[in-house]
């Protein structure tokens, strides 16, 4: 059943059906929101979110767009909105977050010193990912972390495929520079 033919069916009272939406939008709404948070955790809540606001939002949606587009366009909002609203949480709440992630991952066998090189490689580029302009962070989200098209992430983001070619290139040389600097590049 297509995307299309499952949205009338909710939107005809049969609302049993929207579990097959989330069901095959999920995986990339998650990769989405890890992308922007980069704390599971956080992309698990940011993902439920997005399908509460979907569900309470599908009569408004039109058809004019790929729902796939649509549910992009969601999901990125609510992704900044949370970036906007947690600035404020401060260096503490994340290093508490990153000693979590560091404890959560002591299982697997490796050692310490291991695990402390690849929580500071993750903090570093976590760290030059979010310091990216919204718009070069958002394409470069979307193209690398669900692999969309330039045609795609145009759409989403409501501006050319020029426009997104030029986030993009942008966004690759700001990572390069910030990058480069942490290996003596």
């Amino acid at each position: 059943m297509h995307d299309i033919e499952i949205i009338q069916s909710i939107q005809a009272g049969r609302t049993n059906e929207f579990k097959r939406l989330v069901e095959k939008h999920q995986s990339s709404v998650f990769r989405t929101a890890l992308g922007f948070v980069h704390i599971k955790e956080d992309a698990e809540d940011l993902t439920q979110e997005v399908f509460i606001r979907v569900f309470q939002s599908l009569d408004s949606y039109q058809g004019n767009a790929a729902f796939s587009t649509w549910l992009y366009r969601i999901t990125v909002n609510i992704c900044l909105n949370h970036l906007n609203k947690t600035k404020s949480r401060g260096i503490i709440q994340f290093a508490e977050d990153m000693m979590q992630n560091l404890f959560n991952k002591a299982g697997e066998n490796r050692n310490p010193v291991e695990e402390l090189i690849d929580a500071e490689r993750e903090t570093a580029i976590r760290n030059a990912i979010d310091s990216l302009p919204e718009k070069q962070r958002t394409a470069f989200v979307l193209s690398k972390y669900d692999d969309l098209s330039q045609k795609e992430i145009a759409q989403i983001m409501q501006i050319s495929e020029g426009a997104v070619e030029q986030h993009l290139q942008r966004g690759k040389i700001n990572l390069q520079k910030k990058l480069g600097q942490l290996i003596g590049k």
